[in-house]
């Protein structure tokens, strides 16, 4: 059933490339003023179904639209949609306003919106500085730009936070939580899922082409179990004041306590109050990771052991072992 709310629709979509199927019955909403995760190993049809939602690529069944309609029928869809699907070739020799500027006329919008972006994105700068001088993310910085000249209500990014160094990626990711909170509506890719965890609102998770969960993030991880580790000097201890507040401890290691229903919010204060020494106390489940594996792993069919086959060669004999 289709989300009143929706931006983006995605329904029964479906691709196949010969006999391989990329994408299968797909469906999937994203809303207004979130960022949403499309998150999937490699392989999985994050990709194509992008391309599919930009019009790139025609699928083999279903919908994909965006505003109610498929992007070829949007007027002036750069004003709409902002997307960033792979690495643009920049010219090394263009500077980066000129480019922005070549960018702008072909899309027949005020060329005063180069100087904005350039702002948006922190490169006002280096604005004169010729592209080919530029690192891995100042150059996704500038994509980002392209991407934000016609001041879209849509931004699509595919793997924005590739090659980034940690202080481009903390850019990236308050960059993308500054655009959703004026409503606009942020669709991201990605497989660095501590990094997603840190960013998005929503999840739509797949694998094989088939959509394996779609939910609010927190409500994702609230479905899993729960639970602590905790490494300290008192174990006897910390099972006794866990337990008397409601937890399930178990004791794993000597000096390793697993805390069942704990998280760090409300397991902190308790051990805080309570004086417990800590070594280490960290999360052992519910994380964006664990779900996400659970979701994703592959099947493994369970086969008789077959015999040791022989080697194809005869292994060398080490010197001094020989007849």
């Amino acid at each position: 059933m289709a989300d009143p709310g929706a931006v983006i629709e995605v329904r029964d979509l479906t691709k196949r490339f010969g006999q391989v199927t990329a994408v299968c019955e797909l469906s999937f909403s994203v809303v207004p003023g979130r960022v949403t995760g499309f998150l999937g190993p490699n392989g999985a049809g994050k990709t194509t179904t992008l391309r599919m939602l930009l019009g790139l690529v025609s699928p083999t069944s279903g919908t994909a639209t965006v505003f109610g309609r498929r992007y070829r029928d949007l007027t002036d869809p750069m004003r709409r949609i902002g997307a960033v699907l792979e690495s643009t070739s920049f010219h090394p020799s263009r500077r980066a306003r000129d480019h922005l500027r070549m960018l702008a006329i072909a899309s027949d919008i005020d060329e005063r919106r180069v100087a904005e972006v350039l702002e948006l994105v922190n490169l006002t700068d280096v604005a004169r500085r010729r592209v080919g001088g530029f690192s891995m993310g100042m150059r996704q910085r500038l994509e980002l730009a392209g991407a934000m000249l016609g001041d879209p209500e849509v931004l699509i990014l595919d793997e924005p936070a590739n090659g980034l160094d940690p202080q481009g990626i903390a850019w990236l990711r308050q960059f993308l939580r500054y655009l959703a909170g004026q409503g606009r509506t942020v669709l991201v890719s990605s497989h660095q899922l501590a990094e997603m965890a840190q960013t998005v609102d929503d999840v739509i998770i797949l694998a094989d082409g088939r959509l394996q969960a779609q939910a609010p993030l927190s409500a994702l991880t609230d479905r899993t179990t729960v639970s602590m580790r905790a490494r300290t000097p008192e174990p006897d201890r910390l099972i006794e004041v866990t337990r008397a507040a409601g937890f399930s401890p178990s004791r794993v290691a000597d000096d390793v306590v697993v805390v069942a229903g704990a998280r760090p919010e409300t397991l902190g204060p308790v051990l805080a109050d309570h004086r417990v020494v800590l070594y280490e106390l960290t999360n052992d489940g519910s994380d964006l990771e664990s779900v996400f594996m659970a979701l994703t792993a592959p099947a493994v069919p369970a086969t008789p052991e077959a015999p040791s086959a022989p080697l194809p060669f005869s292994p060398p004999v080490p010197r001094g072992t020989g007849p």
